[in-house]
């Protein structure tokens, strides 16, 4: 035994010059490599089949697997193993039972017995981190040899780790149907001031002269218009609260009847068939909505109440806010809220012509509404997709038909494919069709927010819309490296 231990310290110190470097992991096949993510770390295995290594007695080779991030800028290098020639087995052996064995040296090791077949299984884990995914696990070797002087360090490549592709999600342009009959509409209020109990329209009456000239502004706007065909003129009737609702039901017929005598008789050349009147009397949901915005008003909250519990004795409910304390509250609410009650709401039907392609290319930006959003694409087309032509006249039919899903679709999905996230969310935060949802879903997962992404697809799916159905599942999957 001593002369075996002199002859392997001699070896030791001597580090003959005759000893080359000599490259191992050219000889090692990995097999059964599987990186995988675990909840929130990296789990790594894998078998290292050494059996066509053949190892120098005196030389040893630490293993090091490292995770390197796909652009090289980022590493994590796992625990190592340590391969060992003969003697430099015998050495370590000796030093560990002397307790003499470097700091850090690796817990595994094993010795290589050349010309045999021999296998090492690897498994440890790490914490994940984001720039892991699409990387690469690299071999790293760190050989030394006699005296543990360094021989030389060998690094090949095992291959990609955790891949990922990000989701093409699936959305669809909608190509708008063509309006056989292009209807439009314009709602308009008249509020003449009336004398006390009187339903006459007296144009010399405070401001009655500016508002009966606006309305008649209105007709004429549409009359005039060579492009537009009037087909009807519908004049409603309103009043507030004060009296009886029986009497305001007559106050808002007569006043209604009226204006709408006044108006025919400076158009004479529309016909009396294009005419309907109609009256409500008092204007309960309006008031509502008066005292709602009325932040300051005294004891608003107790006048909602007797809004909304009213059962339909409108009488009865409009003594309750008058007995209100202080009687200021009832002061205020005839003075200011009662007013803007006390109107006639008239809407002005027509229909508009078609327009060939450069008409309405002069019409999208001053007249909009009198364009189809079939029309109003072909504009869009005409200009080419993905071009700033295309987007704003997309962006010209959402803004101008806001409650119009082929529109709103066409033009976030022109707002996504040119990378405007954020644009095409704000389109659609407040929609409810199933489509709507999924391209929004889309946006939310492309602009970062994975949880609203989510959300908006698995609405969308629930309404049984395909795409989003196939779009939450590719999502989901993708989620495995958040």
């Amino acid at each position: 035994m001593k002369k075996i231990t002199t002859l392997i310290a001699c070896l030791l110190a001597a580090c003959p010059a005759a000893f080359a470097q000599t490259s191992y992991l050219e000889n090692i096949t990995v097999e059964n490599r599987v990186v995988q993510k675990e909840g929130s770390s990296v789990h790594v295995s894998m078998d290292l089949d050494l059996s066509k290594m053949d190892m120098k007695s005196q030389h040893s080779i630490s293993l090091v697997p490292t995770l390197v991030s796909a652009d090289g800028s980022q590493e994590c290098a796992l625990k190592p193993i340590v391969v060992n020639g003969s003697v430099r087995n015998r050495v370590m052996e000796r030093q560990e039972a002397l307790g003499n064995l470097p700091a850090g040296t690796p817990a595994d090791r094993v010795r290589r017995h050349n010309g045999k077949a021999q296998t090492i299984s690897y498994d440890d884990s790490a914490p994940f981190s984001r720039w892991m995914v699409n990387g690469r696990l690299e071999l790293r070797g760190y050989v030394t040899g006699c005296a543990s002087c360094s021989e030389g360090d060998e690094n090949i490549a095992t291959g990609g780790v955790l891949p990922y592709t990000e989701p093409t999600y699936l959305m669809a342009f909608v190509q708008p149907k063509e309006e056989e009959v292009k209807r439009r509409a314009e709602v308009k209020t008249a509020r003449l001031q009336y004398r006390q109990d009187s339903y006459a329209v007296r144009p010399d009456y405070k401001n009655n002269r500016a508002e009966l000239d606006t309305v008649q502004k209105s007709i004429d706007a549409v009359k005039d218009d060579r492009n537009l065909t009037i087909t009807g003129i519908y004049i409603t009737g309103y009043a507030s609260p004060e009296a009886t609702v029986a009497y305001n039901l007559r106050l808002s017929k007569n006043r209604a009847q009226t204006f709408a005598a006044y108006i025919q008789k400076n158009n004479p050349e529309l016909k009396k068939s294009l005419w309907h009147v109609d009256w409500k009397g008092e204007d309960w949901a309006g008031l509502r909505e008066q005292v709602a915005n009325c932040t300051t008003l005294l004891r608003q909250e107790d006048v909602l109440k007797i809004i909304d519990d009213c059962d339909g004795n409108q009488d009865a409910c409009e003594a309750k806010i008058k007995a209100l304390v202080p009687p200021t509250i009832y002061e205020r609410i005839l003075n200011e809220l009662y007013g803007p009650l006390r109107r006639n709401e008239y809407r002005i039907e027509y229909n508009v012509r078609h327009f060939d392609l450069e008409e309405a290319k002069q019409l999208l930006k001053s007249k909009p509404n009198l364009l189809s959003v079939a029309e109003i694409q072909k504009v869009a087309d005409s200009y080419g997709r993905n071009t700033p032509e295309y987007k704003e006249a997309m962006n010209i039919a959402a803004r101008t038909y806001p409650d119009n899903v082929t529109a709103l679709n066409n033009a976030a999905l022109a707002e996504f494919e040119t990378g405007n996230y954020n644009a095409a969310i704000s389109l659609l935060k407040d929609a409810e069709d199933p489509a709507l949802l999924n391209i929004l879903g889309a946006a939310y997962a492309k602009s970062g927010d994975k949880d609203k992404a989510e959300k908006a697809f698995t609405k969308a799916a629930g309404k049984g819309d395909k795409q989003a159905q196939e779009n939450l599942r590719m999502l989901q999957e993708s989620r495995i490296y958040d």
